[in-house]
């Protein structure tokens, strides 16, 4: 691996390098993506690489097992009432179940690891609740930049301080664990870690996993391990899920259907605990979990009964087609992006349903942003992607390659088009 630069970051501004912007669209990717939505081009139809969900696509539809699974589960009669707190035992011992396959002896989950959440979001907002429940003090918990956004607002909602470590573009956006250990201090209460990676489209090596755990297990924190595109790689990556390294230091796992099943409105999440009779019980986390979800609503009983169904080895055909159209697109897009001089774009994608893109701003005119580059885009071509601000990383631009090749193609044909009516010819 490139030796890490040690980053003296400490927190940053979530602004999006323009004050006036108003401050609802800076603290929420739907709402920065809305808002942009708002200047698209009539005279065009709009092509939405902002948001990721590909389940609006024919070619991305829930394999038909799965469907057929809620389906008889809905129709059994037997859940329309409400479920346990921490979620139905069975979809609980299914997603322990799940979530060890492939793991070393000894540190396999079991259902009383396992709660069911409304999604993946929720899962982010009750695990860091949990962190921050009855602490007083500056605690902080280290994040990617870039990274996900609402792992910023929970922290906010929790009187916790995010802190930032970087990952680097020129090694494949590996964690920068130099700045991970220069941030760190007494009151760290955890590190997030995204893999496959939501905004960046990485996929990390068991090593460097095994390098983050090290560092996570001599600071002494647990590491929150967001594997919502859990399985999601291709391009001959491997997928290791975080809980292998549990020996190391404790794992909580983040994950859901919404990505890998293609069904994002079906609002169904988990978060499982490593070692929860462990490290993690001296920090009260398991215990704080479970006052939490005593009083808030989980998901719905009837998706919960299809879990074991959905989560069976009936499903892997469509798994392995909705790899093999994702790595298509990925290709395409990576190709479609490196034809374009305006932007760059570090290393292809081998994971999730994202990809970063540096916009070389002194190559344009008439544009001096992230966001202008979005607006204008969407001004002018209506294509729709996300500002690297909101995200932490100025003057880069998200694009979501969740999409058919022929739009996806339409789409980079419009982005070049753009760039070409903006270049500098200074």
């Amino acid at each position: 691996m490139a030796t890490a630069t040690k980053t003296t970051e400490v927190a940053v501004s979530n602004g999006l390098g323009n004050e006036e912007e108003d401050e609802s669209s800076r603290s929420s990717i739907r709402a920065m993506l809305a808002k942009l939505t708002l200047n698209k081009n009539p005279k065009k139809q709009v092509i939405p690489l902002g948001l990721g969900d590909p389940a609006t696509y024919p070619c991305f539809r829930v394999g038909q097992n799965v469907a057929e699974a809620v389906v008889k589960s809905l129709t059994s009669g037997k859940y329309n009432t409400y479920a346990p707190s921490f979620g139905i035992a069975d979809a609980r011992r299914a997603v322990a179940e799940y979530l060890s396959e492939g793991v070393p002896k000894g540190l396999g989950l079991v259902e009383e690891d396992v709660y069911m959440t409304v999604g993946g979001s929720q899962a982010i907002e009750i695990c860091l609740a949990a962190l921050g429940r009855g602490k007083r003090g500056p605690y902080n918990i280290l994040m990617p930049k870039p990274g996900f956004l609402l792992y910023q607002n929970f922290c906010a909602l929790n009187n916790i301080e995010p802190r930032f470590y970087h990952l680097l573009p020129q090694s494949n956006w590996e964690v920068d664990l130099d700045g991970v250990r220069h941030i760190a201090d007494d009151n760290t209460l955890a590190i997030v870690v995204i893999n496959p990676n939501n905004p960046c489209g990485a996929v990390y090596s068991r090593y460097h996993l095994q390098q983050i755990a090290e560092v996570a297990g001599k600071l002494k924190v647990p590491v929150v391990s967001d594997e919502i595109y859990g399985h999601i790689v291709f391009g001959g990556s491997e997928f290791v899920p975080m809980v292998s390294f549990a020996s190391i230091t404790p794992i909580i796992t983040i994950g859901g259907l919404s990505k890998r099943f293609l069904v994002p409105g079906w609002r169904l999440g988990w978060i499982a605990l490593s070692k929860p009779q462990g490290s993690l019980k001296q920090t009260r986390i398991k215990e704080d979990i479970e006052k939490l979800m005593n009083v808030i609503p989980g998901p719905s009983s009837f998706i919960q009964a299809a879990l074991p169904s959905i989560l069976s080895d009936s499903n892997q055909h469509f798994h392995e087609n909705m790899i093999s159209l994702l790595g298509s697109c990925a290709d395409a897009c990576y190709s479609g992006i490196e034809r374009i001089k305006a932007l760059y774009c570090p290393s292809k994608p081998r994971g999730s349903m994202f990809i970063m893109v540096k916009v070389q701003i002194s190559l344009l005119s008439n544009v001096n942003d992230d966001v202008e580059f979005a607006t204008e885009l969407m001004k002018e071509e209506s294509v729709l992607v996300l500002p690297g601000s909101i995200l932490g990383l100025k003057d880069w631009v998200r694009i979501h390659f969740g999409a058919p090749p022929e739009i996806l193609e339409e789409a980079l044909d419009r982005i070049e088009s753009f760039c070409e009516r903006h270049k500098n010819c200074r």
